[in-house]
């Protein structure tokens, strides 16, 4: 039995292209669900599906309300790029402890988030480079994760 040289060609058998082809499902699929913080409207769009309003506010920002699923997105874009991104469930029922820590995992850009509960009505968390913050706080009667960035002009 011989090592393959460069010259040779390998064989891709069935089973290994079934594999490729999962896997690069997989990684497009992620790629295309995580949208946050700093991404631009059509990667926003295509992640939180369908647009429930969109306005205009006076600064030139545009805020969007997005619906999939059992959440419900609220977005505000500035130049369009995301700076403030708020999640709910639909119901207005609690965001679980892994659905919050799966949302600011998404808003990390590589940095981590640590808990700042100075206040008991509300609960902050802190990202470690300080380019953004987060707040679970009850608004107008729905539990809403709001982060936003801390340099965007709004």
């Amino acid at each position: 039995m011989r090592n393959a040289d460069f010259g040779e060609t390998v064989a891709i058998t069935p089973i290994m292209k079934q594999f490729l082809l999962i896997l690069l499902t997989i990684l497009t699929t992620l790629n295309s669900v995580w949208a946050n913080l700093g991404d631009g409207d059509d990667k926003i769009e295509d992640s939180y599906g369908q647009i429930i309003e969109r306005h205009l506010l006076d600064d030139g920002a545009v805020s969007v309300l997005y619906h999939k699923d059992r959440y419900l997105y609220f977005v505000i874009f500035a130049e369009g790029r995301s700076v403030l991104e708020r999640y709910s469930h639909a119901k207005g029922t609690d965001l679980s402890e892994k659905e919050i820590a799966r949302f600011l995992k998404a808003n990390a850009a590589g940095a981590t988030w640590t808990p700042n509960d100075k206040k008991k009505e509300e609960r902050r968390f802190e990202r470690s480079d300080h380019k953004a913050e987060a707040t679970y706080v009850n608004m107008a009667g729905r539990p809403t994760l709001t982060v936003r960035e801390l340099e965007a002009k709004r």
